[in-house]
This record gives C-alpha cells, sequence and structure tokens, in this order.
C-alpha cells in the first residue's frame, strides 16, 4: 500500500517507493507550486493520467545525465553544424508542453494534460520551469521543457516535429548548464534516446545524496538566456 497525501501531508521517504511499479511512492495531494518544487527538491516527480489521482514517484535507479557526459554523434554533430535552426528559450513554454502532449505513433493518451500543463506553467511563470526551442523558419519544431532547482535540472519531456530535433534542443540545454556550473540532470527514466546521448542510470540513494547538496546552491530563478555558442 501507499499512503495517500492530503494538502498538509508531507512526502513519504524515497526507500518506502514500491518496486513495482517501480518507484510509485504515494498517491494524492496537489499540484501546487510548493507541492511541486518540494517534490523535486526530494527527487520525487507527479506522473499520472487525466482523471486519476495524482501518482508520485521516485524510481531506483534513476537515469541521469551529468553535463561532461555528453554525446554527441557524428551524424548529430553535423546536422548541428547547418544551422538552419534557431535556439530560443522560455519564449513558448505553453506550446512547448502541448507539442509534449502530442500522441506518439499507436500512443493514444499522454500523461501531460491541462492540469499539468496549468501546473508546469505556474512555475515557468515564476521563473523555475524553462523551454528550449528549436524554430525552422519561425514554426516551433521541436523542443523540451523541465525544472530547475539550484545546480539541478529535472528533464520532463521533449518533442520532434523534424528529425533530431529534440537532440538539438537538449545538446545546447547540457552545454549551457554545464556552462552555468550545473551538475546533474535528472532523466527520470531509461529510454534508448537519452542513453545515446550520454545519459546512464545510478541508484537511487546516490541519486538522492547528489540532490541534497545541488538543491541548496543558489538557483537561477528567472527566465533563461542562453550564451549561443557555437556546438563543437
Amino acid at each position: 500500500m501507499i499512503p495517500w497525501l492530503t494538502p498538509e501531508s508531507p512526502f513519504p521517504p524515497l526507500n518506502t517507493a514500491l518496486a513495482k511499479p517501480n518507484g510509485l511512492l504515494a498517491a494524492g495531494g496537489d499540484l501546487s507550486p510548493q507541492r511541486l518544487i518540494e517534490a523535486y527538491r526530494h527527487g520525487i516527480f507527479p506522473w499520472f493520467n487525466e482523471g486519476e489521482p495524482i501518482l508520485w514517484w521516485s524510481p531506483d535507479p534513476r537515469m541521469v545525465l551529468f553535463p561532461t557526459e555528453i554525446k554527441i554523434s557524428r551524424s548529430l554533430g553535423k546536422t548541428m553544424k547547418k544551422n538552419y535552426y534557431e535556439i530560443r528559450v522560455d519564449s513558448a513554454f505553453s506550446e512547448v508542453m502541448q507539442a509534449c502532449a502530442e500522441p506518439r505513433g499507436a500512443q493514444a493518451g499522454t500523461w501531460i494534460h491541462a492540469e499539468v500543463i496549468s501546473a508546469y506553467t505556474a512555475l515557468h511563470e515564476m521563473g523555475m520551469a524553462h523551454s528550449v526551442e528549436i524554430w525552422i523558419r519561425g514554426e516551433l519544431m521541436g523542443g523540451l521543457y523541465g525544472v530547475a532547482q539550484g545546480k539541478a535540472f529535472f528533464g520532463e519531456s521533449m518533442f520532434s516535429r523534424v528529425s533530431d530535433a529534440s537532440k538539438i534542443a537538449f545538446v545546447h540545454l547540457v552545454k549551457q548548464l554545464e556552462r552555468w556550473d550545473f551538475q546533474m540532470i535528472d532523466c527520470q527514466m531509461k529510454t534508448a534516446h537519452l542513453a545515446s546521448l550520454g545519459g546512464r542510470e545510478i541508484p537511487r540513494k546516490e541519486f538522492s545524496q547528489k540532490l541534497k547538496e545541488l538543491v541548496n546552491y543558489t538557483g537561477r530563478v528567472e527566465k533563461w538566456c542562453f550564451d549561443h555558442e557555437q556546438i563543437e
């Protein structure tokens, strides 16, 4: 059994999360900015379908990427050097979330529904959630969004309408976070897409220990602007 959270309830210890399904920690509560900020500070994130109770997760192991370990394949590097796209940051946050919510292939539904979009847009307006966007000839063609606290960034979702657009956005994000001395990017669950870019799994205990330090640094609580240096 998992605990049911009231608006006043604290999150339970991470080691009480279920093994199956991996990382399910609690249900209930709300998606207020205060609740979300507290969740991310402890390595917890919401993931639930529309019309269902809010479910809170902390999987073990945890997929992360350390900025110095980013991998840029030869083909991706060639694509990026063509310079046919424009990088924008925090210019279309809600549109990025809407695009991430679009069905993919045989996938019929999405966990990024109106309640989730509203909650993260509130964080964005506070300067804590951010989008990285790929624009081509004035059209939004790819990007990602996530939450920043201290020197940690928590990736939530990404999308591509043209080949490699989400990878390009991710590489630009990682390079900028490295220049800002961010130490870790949370990727939540393992995917081949993120593994190809240098992501790897670490034990939840190690993730939690690193996070305790990183979230206590002074963060960039503001609208972001990237340096736009050439990616080698």
